[in-house]
């Protein structure tokens, strides 16, 4: 729980050091250099090895990659439309959706339909939020539940964290057609936040909710995620002065405990 609370924390933290980067290197360029950052840090730490890996930890590493860098990538382009509370709420949808596909009891339902009317009053009730915010943080969701289930199988692999800095080098990889115009327009004042929130938010947090893989399941990870629409809340009304309504402070209380109840109930059944 410590360490998936750490993880939420930095990640949230480098959404608000990243929001002032935004109009300097674009939303994707900024997502796109934090990952570049983070992979060297991770490759310099770890060394990890090349050879003498089998396929299928291959494919989890570039799956794991792929999904960290579409997860980013899709939560900055909602966060620069739409509330960090909010987008975050959204984004937590994705791990309950993997938890409810596993399970078609009648609990798990309920929950899930307390989870949309959570949805339903942050997107209907909460304000006049951004659609397309709203579809970009749907889209985070999407990619948050795989990672979810790999971050487990990552954790429980015999490459550990040295493949957490593969997959974040994957990352890398994969978005460098955003990083490497966006690293010219870098200002010498802004490095220093650049770097900041990459270790915050892809460094450590990627490697601390590997690390919570290994000692517990997709299950317990999933509910423990709830951490990250909490966090993201709190931060943006403490630092971005991000005023929630009340209906959408409900949606989000509703949408974190429901979706907490879905992946631990649908986890247990399994």
């Amino acid at each position: 729980m410590l360490l998936v609370l750490v993880g939420s924390l930095g990640m949230q933290l480098s959404a608000v050091i990243a929001l002032g980067l935004f109009d300097t290197l674009g939303v994707l360029g900024t997502s796109s250099a934090r990952l570049a950052v983070a992979a060297v840090f991770l490759l310099i730490i770890f060394r990890p090895r090349l050879r003498g890996r089998s396929r299928r930890e291959w494919i989890s590493i570039i799956l794991y990659g792929a999904a960290m860098a579409a997860m980013n990538g899709f939560l900055y382009l909602a966060i620069e439309r739409i509330p960090l509370g909010i987008a975050t709420t959204i984004d937590f949808l994705g791990p309950c959706l993997v938890a409810l596909a596993a399970s078609r009891r009648l609990r798990e339902i309920l929950l899930a339909l307390a989870a949309l009317a959570g949805v339903a009053l942050i997107a209907g009730f909460g304000g006049p939020f951004d659609t397309l915010g709203l579809i970009f943080a749907a889209a985070a969701g999407a990619c948050f539940g795989l990672y979810t289930l790999l971050a487990a199988r990552i954790g429980q692999s015999s490459g550990g964290l040295s493949a957490v800095a593969l997959s974040v080098a994957v990352a890398a990889i994969l978005t460098l057609p955003f990083s490497v115009p966006a690293v010219p327009l870098i200002r010498p004042e802004q490095w220093g936040l650049l770097v900041l929130s990459a270790l915050l938010g892809t460094a450590l947090a990627f490697t601390v909710d590997t690390m919570a893989g290994r000692l517990t399941s997709a299950r317990v990870l999933g509910v423990f995620f709830a951490f990250d629409p909490v966090l993201g809340t709190l931060l943006g009304v403490l630092i971005l002065g991000q005023v929630l309504t009340l209906p959408a402070s409900l949606g989000i209380a509703l949408v974190v405990a429901a979706g907490a109840g879905i992946v631990w109930f649908a986890g247990k059944q399994r």
